[in-house]
């Protein structure tokens, strides 16, 4: 009787077992998946890049960190193709299954480099372009915009309020819209003034916007930028603001109103599992308020009174119509031109293309 074939046995059993868990084969489980994320700033900006960070995280989590291998490269300009294209690089050849690229800049490298690697899946934020393995992704914060109007609305009383703007981009000029139909919904008398930055991440030149805006006489400001400089110039001057991006009540708590912000973990928990799962598809994800992916912050305690009671009613009805409620006709823009006419509502691909001001709204959009 042989004495070797129970060891022979054994040692085939641990092979077979040790290839189950290098594969991910074993029942219940899936590869462990390596992740990279594009940051356009730091991910301790205040503002955007930590908003991604905290869905990244959130997911992470979620799906349990002894499953994901995360690389994440920080402060990517999105201006910079040659750097854009060498973090791509860095991260494939890391062995990046999926790439998150989480700035609207990064959209032509991004795409360039889905066709270099087409065993990589990409996501692009706030972008239009898809391909086999490239899919964008983006929620409808004009929705909170909207709400954070209203709030801002019903606590001026000069009807002078100031928007901090970024880039001139059919993103940043709808939010500005969107925010601009929600204050004249209860303040229909206002105006409100823009100040261009062009950039994402600037606190000095955008605090400098917001003081420009502060002397002309606005009383309330918003944003649409990464840090919370025009808020702290709010409060310096004894005035009030809506943050963007994340919660911001810590950074100026005697000026801070309320903010839109965003909740992505939801979104990179789904497609990671997706990679992990083999159903990852292209989708061009775009929710809302009723999918959880955008929000209003908690109004603060310096609100007018009544704001929370008209804030709960509209949001009812944005959850329930989403965009439509906003961009719905009739719409004239800064000429008093009829842009969208009663009874109808903008398309997505209208809304995505918007490069005009509502009325209400006083400033020029520059050439981008």
């Amino acid at each position: 009787m042989s004495i070797r074939k129970p060891a022979v046995l054994v040692l085939a059993l641990v092979l077979v077992l040790a290839t189950l868990f290098a594969t991910g084969c074993t029942t219940g489980t899936t590869t462990k998946v390596k992740v990279g994320v594009l940051y356009i700033s730091t991910v301790d900006d205040g503002g955007w890049s930590q908003a991604h960070k905290r869905g990244i995280d959130a997911a992470v989590a979620e799906i349990g960190a002894s499953k994901v291998d995360l690389m994440e490269l920080q402060n990517i300009p999105d201006t910079d193709t040659a750097k854009t294209n060498a973090a791509i690089d860095q991260m494939v050849a890391a062995g990046c299954k999926i790439i998150f690229a989480t700035s609207f800049g990064y959209m032509d490298a991004v795409a360039a480099k889905a066709t270099q690697y087409p065993d990589v899946k990409f996501e692009h934020c706030s972008g239009y372009k898809t391909a086999a393995n490239l899919d964008n992704y983006f929620g409808q914060i004009e929705q909170p915009r909207y709400l954070s109007g209203i709030v801002a609305g019903m606590k001026s009383t000069t009807g002078k309020i100031g928007f901090v703007a970024a880039m001139p981009l059919p993103e940043v000029i709808r939010g500005i819209n969107a925010f601009t139909l929600g204050v004249l919904s209860v303040n229909p008398t206002a105006k409100v003034y823009v100040k261009w930055t062009n950039t994402w991440y600037g606190p000095d030149v955008e605090k400098e916007a917001a003081v420009s805006l502060l002397n002309e006489g606005c009383d309330v400001l918003a944003q649409h930028q990464d840090s919370p400089a025009a808020l702290k110039a709010a409060e310096e001057a004894g005035m009030f603001g809506i943050g963007y991006d994340n919660p911001m009540g810590t950074q100026a708590p005697k000026a801070y109103l309320t903010a839109p912000v965003w909740n992505w973990g939801a979104y990179y928990a789904y497609k990671i599992k997706a990679v992990m799962n083999g159903t990852w598809k292209v989708e061009q994800y775009w929710g809302g308020l009723k999918e959880g992916i955008v929000a209003l912050d908690t109004l603060s305690s310096l609100v007018a009174d009544g704001t929370q009671a008209k804030v709960d009613a509209v949001t009812t009805d944005l959850k329930a119509q989403g965009n439509d409620y906003i961009f719905k006709g009739p719409l004239k823009d800064q000429t008093g031109t009829v842009k969208v006419e009663a009874g109808k509502t903008m398309t997505r691909d209208e809304q995505m293309a918007m490069s005009w001001f509502v009325e209400g709204v006083v400033g020029e959009i520059p050439a981008s």
